[in-house]
Parts: C-alpha cells; sequence; structure tokens
C-alpha cells in the first residue's frame, strides 16, 4: 500500500484531506509541525488523526528554529510584503516542508501531502521548499485533483464529510473563514472576509490580544535589547528567540497592537484579502529599527532597504531555499554585527512610541550634530562640499536652462 506524510494542521481542510488519502489507498502519516499556534489543544489534534484512522500522527516542535533561523533574519531585513505584511505564514511553510520531508524518511513514506488550495500561495511555498531539498519528491495536492475538486466543491461539503465522519472541525456554516496560526501571528481569510465591505478587524474573533478600544487606558513600557541584530533580553532578563516572541506577543497583545487588514497580490497572480494579527513581531520590527538608526553605517542601510522588498517577495512566493536568499541571509548577517543595543519602548492602544535607545556601537555623535556652536564639524567645509555636489547641475543648466 503506498504511504505519504501529511501535514496536517488539524483543521477542516487537512482533517477531509486525511479521510480522503485514506479512501483513495493511502497509508497517511500525520505531521502536526508545532509553531506556536496559541489557539490549539495540541493532544486533541493528535487524537483527532488517530481517531480518522492515520497510520501514525506526529508532533514535532519547531518553535525555536523557526523564530531564531527564519523570523528573526527575515526581521532584520525589515522585510514587509507589499509594505505590510510580516510574512509570518510564508516564513512558517518551508520549516513545515522541511519537517515533513524528514518524517517521510524516518516512516519510509512514498510521497508528501498538503492541504494548500490550488488558487493560493501556500501550494507554491510548501512545494518549492520541497523540492529544493528533495527534487525527486512526489506532491500530492489533492486541491489541484479534479476528483477531489468534485467532491469537495465548497467548504459546505467539507464540513459535510466532517460531520458524516464524526470528525470535529472549528469551522462553521455561520463563520467559515479560515485561520493559519503560529507563534509569530494568525491569519484570517476566505469566507464573509472576501467581501471587501465587511470590516474585517470587527469581523474576526483575534486570537492573540484584544482591539485597542479595548486595551488598558495607560502606557506600558519594556526595554528589549540587541546583539548583532538579535533580540537577547527584555526587560534586562536574558531570552530565547521563541521566549522573546512569546513575551512580546503578551505585551503588544494586550495592548492591541499588531492588526492589520489589506488586499494582497497573490504568487498566482489573483488578489486577496486577508486580516493578520501579529503583536510580538510587530514590536520587534520597530525596536530593531531604532537599533538600526543609531549603529548602521547610511549607505549600508539604504542599500539593505532597497533590496528588503526583494527579500520579502522571495518569502512570501516560496523561495527559501534558493541561492539568491541563501546570499541575501548572509549579506544580512554580516550587515548586522554593529546592531547591538537596548530601546525602551511605550505602547499605548496599539500604538507603539519610543521613550529611549542606546548603543556602544552608536554613531550618532551629539558634538557633531548639534544646532549649537562649537563641536568638531566645521560648517565652512560644507562650501567646498556643496560646490562640488553642484557642479552637474551647475553644467547641465547652462547646456540645458530650465524655465522658471
Amino acid at each position: 500500500m503506498p504511504s505519504c506524510v501529511l501535514a496536517y494542521s488539524g483543521g477542516l481542510d487537512t482533517s477531509v484531506i486525511l479521510g480522503w488519502l485514506m479512501d483513495e489507498g493511502y497509508d497517511v502519516h500525520a505531521v502536526y509541525v508545532d509553531l506556536g499556534q496559541p489557539c490549539e489543544d495540541r493532544e486533541a489534534i493528535m487524537r483527532k488523526a488517530r481517531d480518522i484512522g492515520a497510520a501514525s500522527a506526529h508532533i514535532v516542535d519547531a518553535q525555536e528554529e523557526m523564530c531564531r533561523d527564519f523570523a528573526f533574519p527575515v526581521m532584520q531585513w525589515q522585510a514587509k510584503y507589499e509594505g505590510v505584511y510580516l510574512l509570518g505564514t510564508s516564513i512558517a511553510r518551508p520549516l513545515i516542508s522541511k519537517v515533513c520531508l524528514q518524517v517521510a524518511r524516518e516512516v519510509g513514506a512514498d510521497a508528501y501531502a498538503h492541504g494548500a488550495t490550488g488558487k493560493g500561495n501556500d501550494q507554491c511555498r510548501f512545494q518549492l521548499a520541497a523540492e529544493a531539498l528533495e527534487p525527486s519528491v512526489k506532491l500530492i495536492a489533492p486541491w489541484r485533483i479534479e476528483k477531489f475538486r468534485n467532491a469537495f466543491p465548497g467548504r459546505t461539503e467539507l464540513i459535510a464529510y466532517c460531520e458524516q465522519k464524526n470528525i470535529p472541525v472549528k469551522a462553521s456554516a455561520a463563520k467559515p473563514y479560515s485561520s493559519d496560526e503560529n507563534c509569530l501571528h494568525i491569519s484570517y481569510e476566505a469566507g464573509d472576509l472576501e467581501d471587501l465591505t465587511v470590516n474585517g478587524v470587527e469581523l474576526v474573533d483575534f486570537g492573540m490580544g484584544v482591539s485597542p478600544q479595548e486595551a488598558p487606558n495607560e502606557n506600558e513600557n519594556f526595554t528589549v535589547g540587541f546583539e548583532q541584530g538579535v533580540p537577547t533580553t527584555i526587560n534586562g532578563k536574558s531570552v530565547t528567540a521563541l521566549e522573546a516572541v512569546n513575551t512580546l506577543n503578551e505585551i503588544g497583545g494586550r495592548n492591541g497592537v499588531g492588526r492589520i487588514d489589506m488586499v494582497e497580490n497573490r504568487f498566482v497572480g489573483m488578489k486577496s484579502r486577508g486580516v493578520y494579527e501579529a503583536p510580538g513581531m510587530t514590536i520587534l520590527y520597530d525596536a530593531h529599527r531604532y537599533i538600526e538608526q543609531l549603529t548602521m553605517d547610511r549607505d549600508l542601510m539604504h542599500l539593505r532597504d532597497r533590496l528588503a522588498p526583494e527579500v520579502a517577495e522571495m518569502v512570501y512566493y516560496g523561495f527559501w531555499y534558493a541561492a539568491k536568499l541563501d546570499a541575501l541571509l548572509a549579506f544580512i548577517s554580516d550587515a548586522q554585527k554593529t546592531v547591538t543595543g537596548e530601546v525602551t519602548l511605550s505602547l499605548y492602544k496599539g500604538n507603539i512610541t519610543l521613550d529611549s535607545r542606546a548603543s556602544p556601537n552608536s554613531l550618532y555623535d551629539e558634538g557633531i550634530a548639534t544646532m549649537e556652536g562649537g563641536g568638531s564639524y566645521n560648517q565652512t567645509d560644507a562650501e567646498g562640499f556643496l560646490r562640488i555636489q553642484g557642479l552637474p547641475c551647475r553644467v547641465q543648466g547652462r547646456v540645458t536652462p530650465r524655465s522658471y
């Protein structure tokens, strides 16, 4: 009998796919990659996989690896897809593929199955990562199989299948939007969120924090310390990568930080609407930028900023295991060597403001920057500087005069 591993979340789609693959004659090894999904009962998910009939059910904890080796390098790039999205789902997918392939090797599975649709980005992220790691891998994507789509043309049929098989699911006909969770963020899409006239932030039951309106009526202050671009302390206490994310999720969540509602351009070409919450990573992006402002060379920062959309696009599309991103990750690791220091932030009802920042590598020199008299900067030097900078403008102005 053929066998496969299934990237299994325990949600509606993968629960149905687990049963359907068994109906198709596969031994299915369910793999739940624990990425810190904040609203999920892991034991119940494993029990459900076994109850459906999985050949085996595996939980693999990859939270620390995701934060340390995936999320933090992307944060160091200040990479945001289309200027807004912090890439929480995009970051997780190549790691899920890596873990599933590792389990497939352990159990001797013939194929790797996932529940991503043929319309979305996740199919690209799962497959591009898997093929980069194991070029001969056999992928099973039921949503790209006509037989499966005919059996399940919509969420109503998926829910009905679960009811027939006595499979409990979170989704319902009354609130059929889907969610993807990990410790970096939760995303919400589909169902009523496909209607752009609906206020998505009001519709969604957020899992990581309160709304700004429900947040406390006083500021909350805290300090984040960085070493070479990596957050290592919170309020002076040493933290691992995962501890940093979880602690800031709690702080940001209770202060209403990190919610967005956007229409984005998917890799496959269509526009889609998503609602996201990422309290901890939103804080880290801001805190990291404040330390960089002190410690990073101007031209290096500007080069990084020009390349950041390229990195965000590669991560969003699914090209994590690609030569170009390998080189870009090596670049940012070197560029972050001086990004060490502490920043104190203040949160109030969804807003993040800066209280103070300091670094042993600070390039800020008050004696040079001061607008008061004296200091080590000689303003007379600017005369020659500007005469040289203005030379091309003067020559062009004589040759091709501008009207004014």
